[in-house]
């Protein structure tokens, strides 16, 4: 079976879109056929692949379906959810600027912007570790102001880190976000990989380590992404690493709040209704770039 795809990128999260809405689901989306086309050395090379395929809900236009590039399906990917609305406005697939997408993780709304860039309104951010899930009976735990926070500790010395708080956060999909000091030398790959094989977690997590400058209140990121490991940018996580740093008190209330990733910047806005944070909507702004099209044999 040949398919036609389409490499995009949304700062350096790469991804392979494919048009499914008239292609059989199942073929394209067995696990063996999503680690090729992810495969960077036999196939096209990505972070994820992205399907459109036919909306399974009144209210949305498409379904958005999204695999990890170890061929496992995921709830959410927001520098996906800007790739795929490009790609659906250059085929031509929508008129307006704006338009509803189903998720395993629910609705979102994209906007395409003037500039280029594409927001996305992700929905609300959810504080309670159940969401995601993570079980936290027996753990210490923290409340630092409006978020409590989770110590994680190595099973033996020489395990490569040391002990240190985590934040869960759900963004439609599950992340800890950790602050360190260096991001340079965090154990990115070492406590990711940890943390995805920890009974605690039972479906994974994406791990996000976060650092503030001081003087510019950026937000500086580095995630392990579960199922396809580091990438150069998170969209889900930034979202997570921000409205954490906001909630801990860590950032003024005030966005929106630039994040620098390793592959470029993205911009978060959080709308809270009241002072629990219960209420609460995130959005996400960034690049949504084009690489090339082609076709492959499955």
């Amino acid at each position: 079976m040949r398919v036609q795809f389409t490499k995009m990128h949304g700062a350096g999260n790469d991804f392979v879109v494919i048009d499914a809405r008239d292609n059989p689901l199942d073929a394209l989306m067995r696990p063996e056929a999503i680690r090729r086309l992810a495969d960077r050395r036999f196939g096209i090379g990505a972070d994820q692949v992205l399907f459109v395929a036919k909306p399974s809900v009144q209210e949305a236009q498409f379904d958005y379906r999204i695999f990890n590039a170890d061929g496992l399906e995921v709830e959410q990917c927001g520098n996906g959810a800007r790739c795929f609305a490009r790609f659906v406005a250059e085929k031509g697939l929508v008129s307006g600027r704006t338009f509803k997408v189903n998720t395993l993780a629910g609705l979102i709304e994209p906007m395409l912007n003037d500039d280029g860039s594409v927001t996305v309104d992700m929905g609300p951010a959810q504080f309670d570790p159940k969401a995601l899930p993570l079980q936290v009976e027996g753990l210490k735990a923290e409340q630092h102001e409006g978020q409590w926070v989770y110590l994680f500790e190595p099973e033996h010395p020489g395990m490569g880190f040391k002990s240190f708080w985590a934040a869960p956060v759900s963004m439609g999909n599950p992340h800890l976000v950790q602050w360190v000091d260096d991001l340079q030398t965090a154990s990115v790959e070492t406590i990711g990989r940890w943390l995805n094989a920890h009974p605690r977690l039972p479906k994974g997590v994406n791990a996000s380590f976060a650092s503030l400058d001081p003087q510019t209140n950026c937000l500086h990121l580095r995630v392990y992404e579960r199922g396809a490991g580091e990438t150069l940018a998170c969209g889900t996580g930034a979202c997570a690493a921000a409205v954490s740093a906001l909630a801990q008190g860590r950032l003024a209330h005030q966005t929106p709040v630039q994040v620098v990733t390793r592959g470029g910047l993205l911009r978060i806005d959080w709308r809270t209704e009241n002072a629990e944070l219960e209420k609460n909507t995130v959005l996400l702004t960034g690049p949504a770039v084009t690489v090339f099209s082609g076709e492959i044999e499955l």
